[in-house]
């Protein structure tokens, strides 16, 4: 058994892996996320299964890749049938609860099919992707003039502003995620040029601190063995942070953009078509990134101070001691890096993600302090969580492997040699603009440590970046003749891939092998001439009996 009891799984969104101290940032100190790499296993090659919350996110918390579980985009739901880290802990003796955000969708229909209702124990589970919640926050409540994005959203957020005063049908876009000028006009952070404001808000009381409380308050209450999903809603747009953070960082802090000329010129047709978004010409401009990059950066230095408060308090609790701690994010952004925004992409700005695990346990004394270069999936994570219980991963549906052996000091490395990352984006303007299919309007990328490949369906050849020679991932060599050799292994690769067995869910390998000779004492003969030429012990029940012709039966 691992001397951990519980786990604390933190996960922020849109958190680049290099706007941390200890991935290397040289003007953002995050001291306190540093402390606990200092403690734990620091991943510096963690990929997340598609760059968008949505799906990312149903691949972390099913264990499994966007192909097995389906939910390929925002708002695609994960079908019932599914299971997720909820369902195998609670199978092996520990709770897992909600704390924040899953940007999950519940199979309404297929529950109806069902018969499970949204208010049941089974049914509120299935609609809230196997958590028990006790408080989601999609930290979402844009409105336009079809009504509001998530009527749901920020739901306990607005009340508790509400309740401290902050006047208004929407305190979450009013004050925590909007400015204020001179004359008491709102400067809506939607609007990027507001981002250089200071949120009108308290400190204290603006997203990340209220969702840190959040957790504490159920921690403090929660009988072990628990998971707790801490799911902070930043530093995802609208990007606006209040003081001190508004001011700590100016255009002077931040980093050189990660782009060429030459790379918007030889663009891939379909890369083109992700640079020429809205958000991609937006960002590509300075002074879009001069007003952006500084409030990112607030709102991960204010994340940080807020990991200081909480690891402080679980010293204090004495839950340091018999909670493992897992800190990541759901994707990056590329704030203009590659000429576009956003995150739906494949250049690691997108696709890698910090990673660290804190493991209290005597088992893991030896690798404290250490970097991981391995190639970490975060459908790792689920099996992770399944091990720490002590009891045996379902490896026929979890997809990943468990990183437990690695924290321990067993192994150095995955047993894999590639990742995968996959995009949908049929439900995209971006599809209309490139004539795609539903079909054809999808993405994989096949990364080792030394190359990357992007297979876009479609008829379109690959892009290829060569990750040793051009870690910035600038030139496209997916047409280049003396990189065919290459581009035909990595191929390779994302074939293997794709003959994976993974909709076999309901046999374990285990129980595969025991089918193969199970049956034969089960009176199936098949391809036995004489009863002597099979085991008597197996044909025992055809032997030595006797019965009267049929037709006797008939005459009665």
């Amino acid at each position: 058994m691992a001397k951990a009891k519980n786990i604390l799984f933190i996960m922020f969104d849109q958190l680049r892996w290099d706007y941390l101290s200890c991935y290397g940032h040289p003007h953002l100190q995050t001291p306190h996320i540093d402390r606990l790499a200092s403690r734990g296993v620091r991943f510096t090659r963690a990929y997340i299964q598609s760059p968008i919350c949505g799906s990312s996110r149903m691949s972390t918390y099913t264990g499994r890749y966007v192909h097995s579980h389906g939910a390929s985009w925002n708002g695609i739901p994960l079908k019932v049938g599914e299971m997720t880290i909820g369902d195998h802990l609670r199978k092996a003796g520990m709770d897992c609860w909600l704390v924040g955000k899953t940007h999950m969708r519940a199979d309404a229909e297929g529950m109806a099919r069902l018969g499970l209702e949204p208010d049941s124990l089974i049914g509120a589970r299935v609609a809230e992707c196997g958590f028990d919640v006790f408080e989601r926050d999609d930290g979402m409540k844009p409105e336009g003039p079809e009504g509001s994005y998530d009527p749901d959203g920020a739901k306990a957020y607005n009340a508790y502003l509400q309740d401290k005063g902050y006047e208004s049908d929407n305190p979450w876009h009013d004050f925590a995620n909007s400015g204020l000028d001179d004359e008491g006009n709102v400067l809506s952070g939607w609007f990027l040029k507001n981002s250089s404001e200071a949120a009108n808000i308290a400190e204290e009381d603006s997203e990340t601190p209220y969702l840190t409380t959040r957790g504490m308050d159920f921690i403090a209450q929660a009988d072990g063995p628990w998971c707790c999903h801490l799911s902070y809603i930043k530093p995802h747009w609208p990007y606006i942070v209040p003081e001190p953070y508004a001011s700590m960082f100016g255009p002077e802090h931040v980093l050189s953009v990660v782009r060429s000329d030459s790379e918007r010129q030889k663009a891939h047709p379909v890369l083109r078509a992700f640079m020429d978004t809205k958000i991609g010409e937006t960002f590509s401009r300075q002074d879009v990134r001069d007003a952006v990059i500084p409030a990112y950066m607030g709102l991960i230095k204010q994340a940080d101070d807020q990991m200081g408060r909480l690891f402080a308090w679980l010293e204090e609790t004495g839950r340091m001691d018999d909670t493992m701690i897992v800190l990541t994010s759901d994707h990056g952004d590329f704030l203009g890096d590659h000429w576009m925004g956003e995150k739906t992409f494949f250049q690691d700005a997108a696709t890698k993600v910090p990673l660290i695990i804190y493991d209290p346990s005597p088992e893991a004394d030896a690798t404290r302090g250490t970097v991981c270069d391995a190639l970490v999936e975060s459908i790792d994570l689920a099996p992770t969580f399944v091990d720490v219980t002590g009891e045996q991963p379902a490896y026929h549906i979890l997809e990943g492997e468990s990183l437990l052996p690695i924290i321990h000091g067993q192994k150095e490395t995955t047993d894999r040699e590639f990742v995968i990352c996959e995009y949908d984006y049929s439900a995209s303007p971006i599809a209309t603009r490139l004539n795609a299919s539903v079909r054809d309007a999808v993405l994989f990328m096949v990364a080792t440590k030394d190359w990357k490949l992007i297979h876009c369906e479609g008829g379109y050849p690959p892009l290829l970046f060569d990750l040793v020679n051009d870690p910035n991932e600038l030139a496209d060599l997916g047409q280049s003749a003396e990189h065919a050799e290459i581009i035909a292994m990595m191929y390779d690769h994302l074939f293997t891939w794709t003959r994976r067995q993974s909709q076999r869910t309901t046999r374990s390998e285990e129980q595969l092998n025991e089918m193969r000779t199970k049956s034969g004492g089960k009176g199936v003969v098949i391809g036995i001439y004489d009863e002597n030429d099979a085991p008597l012990e197996l044909t025992v029940k055809y032997r030595g009996l006797k019965a009267r012709p049929y037709e006797e039966y008939l005459k009665g």
